[in-house]
């Protein structure tokens, strides 16, 4: 069965004590450290006064109300919208997105499952938040242009099973990127795979829908293998809950592979930080954080 397909209704319930403002507000620190882009909503209209449009119309327009061209100023928003762009990869139900919308960012996000697109999607439109969702696998990544930063959180990297498929990744990324662009990625360690979660089982029950997690480690290939049995009330007027099964694979990763996978895609290790203690990772960094910014096309 394909991944997040029943659990994808499920997803948000689930999900709901992932600390998503908090992950916004240090991803947004790490942009304004060490990236390109800024939050769209404040900036001023190019040229003028923020607090005065008048002077706008006054400058710009001619008598007869028709705004003059100017070659230029239409170069200068282009390239301001590709560099204030945000792309995120793995987006899943679109919680990450809309909490970095509402923190003034121009972001989008992009997502293999079509069941956790359509979720995201209606969220954004109640929310009245104008967020653009693709259906792209990260393998393929392709963009109508380049963006100022591009991230991936909650470990969706960690799907990325080969060597090959998480550098051809990262090369697309880098070459998506703006222009010293940084790329801000998380991923789970080998050890939480192997030392913390491997070969356990995980159950939650809430009031319409329960889950139950089998974790299996195959330490040869680093691969966690995961079957969801999830059980879903059917409706809330009867109680027949529907039963499905989901299998999930995710590799672990040692921060050196990941740093060497940066490197050979062509980018440019920034720093990778423990996303727990927001210090230097240690052997026992359960999920990282790095950094890593456009240095040149491969």
């Amino acid at each position: 069965m394909d991944i997040y397909t029943d659990f994808a209704a499920v997803y948000d319930t689930f999900m709901d004590e992932t600390p998503y403002d908090v992950w916004g507000d240090f991803i947004a620190e790490l942009i304004d450290k060490y990236g390109v882009s800024k939050p769209v909503s404040d900036q001023e209209v190019p040229g003028c006064r923020s607090n005065d449009m008048q002077d706008v119309c006054n400058s710009d327009c001619t008598f007869d109300g028709e705004a003059n061209e100017n070659p230029d100023i239409e170069y200068e928003d282009a390239i301001a919208e590709e560099k204030n762009l945000i792309v995120e990869l793995g987006c899943g139900t679109g919680s990450f997105t809309q909490v970095m919308k509402r923190k003034g960012y121009d972001i989008m996000g992009t997502d293999i499952s079509p069941e956790m697109l359509n979720i995201a999607r209606h969220k954004a439109a109640d929310s009245e938040l104008d967020i653009m969702y693709l259906e792209q696998d990260m393998r393929e990544l392709d963009l109508y242009c380049t963006a100022g930063t591009i991230i991936s959180v909650c470990d969706s990297v960690n799907y990325l099973l080969e060597d090959d498929d998480v550098i051809e990744t990262f090369k697309l990324v880098n070459n998506f990127l703006f222009p010293g662009g940084i790329f801000i990625f998380d991923f789970n360690t080998l050890h939480k795979y192997r030392d913390i979660i491997g070969d356990t089982t995980i159950a939650e029950n809430r009031e319409d829908c329960s889950f139950i997690w089998d974790n299996y480690y195959h330490e040869e290939e680093h691969i966690n293998e995961y079957d969801l049995t999830i059980y879903a009330r059917c409706s809330k007027d009867d109680e027949i809950f529907r039963r499905s099964v989901e299998t999930h694979y995710q590799r672990g990763y040692t921060l050196e592979e990941m740093c060497d996978f940066v490197k050979a895609a062509g980018l440019e290790l920034v720093t990778t930080i423990d996303a727990d203690t927001h210090e230097q990772p240690t052997s026992e960094s359960e999920r990282i954080y790095i950094v890593a910014r456009e240095k040149g096309k491969v």
